[in-house]
């Protein structure tokens, strides 16, 4: 199932690449059979080569969707339907398709080719639904099932509460104690002033310009 091109890669770096995307590669086909939906929403772009490089990895990896299932490769080809180049957190980011773009205008990400082929990818794992009581049902029972499922559920909500008043109070901390970060109300209004000055300048060049040639 899994080819790499190893020609540029140590044997080591070869064979710890092959069984990580192996790895993957598992889990992401056992998720296709978690979610009946899933293999639906790929089949648009089914056979269609998208192809990642991780820059901070200075990896490409090579995934398509065939047979109802997702491949991985490595490789050091660059032909595909659709080539994205990011580090690896702004590819994790990809879970919400509207980032695309986004990250594109920021200079985060590089997209060339069929830009299909990457917001299909990213539209049908970021929609995936699976039915946990149910799967979990199959080992403990479906009361023990559920039970089990609200308490995680309950744990994850307050995790994330907690994750955001942890970030709400390092912002405030860095923003209006320690002063090492800038508001966002202080970076629009420079941004703001920034412009004006451009324009300013813009006018004077002109006016100079106007000068120089009524001489």
């Amino acid at each position: 199932m899994m080819a790499a091109d190893s020609n540029q890669l140590p044997l080591s770096d070869a064979m710890l690449t092959n069984a990580f995307l192996s790895l993957i590669e598992r889990i992401i086909n056992h998720i296709l059979q978690l979610d009946e939906q899933l293999a639906s929403r790929l089949n648009n772009i089914e056979d269609k080569r998208l192809l990642i490089e991780i820059r901070d990895w200075q990896q490409l990896i090579l995934c398509h969707f065939s047979g109802q299932k997702i491949h991985l490769y490595a490789t050091d080809e660059q032909d595909a339907d659709c080539l994205i180049s990011a580090n690896i957190d702004t590819l994790l980011s990809l879970k919400n398709p509207a980032m695309l773009t986004q990250l594109i205008r920021q200079e985060q990400l590089d997209l060339h080719g069929d830009l299909n082929v990457a917001q299909g990818f990213s539209r049908a794992f970021s929609e995936i639904n699976i039915d946990w009581p149910e799967q979990l049902s199959r080992y403990l029972g479906d009361a023990a099932a559920q039970q089990c499922w609200q308490t995680l559920s309950t744990l994850l909500t307050r995790g994330n509460d907690n994750k955001k008043k942890l970030e709400s109070t390092l912002t405030s901390l860095c923003q209006d104690e320690l002063a090492v970060s800038i508001h966002p109300l202080e970076l629009a209004q420079f941004k703001q002033q920034n412009r004006d000055l451009k324009g300013r300048v813009s006018q004077l060049e002109l006016r100079i310009n106007a000068l120089l040639k009524s001489q």
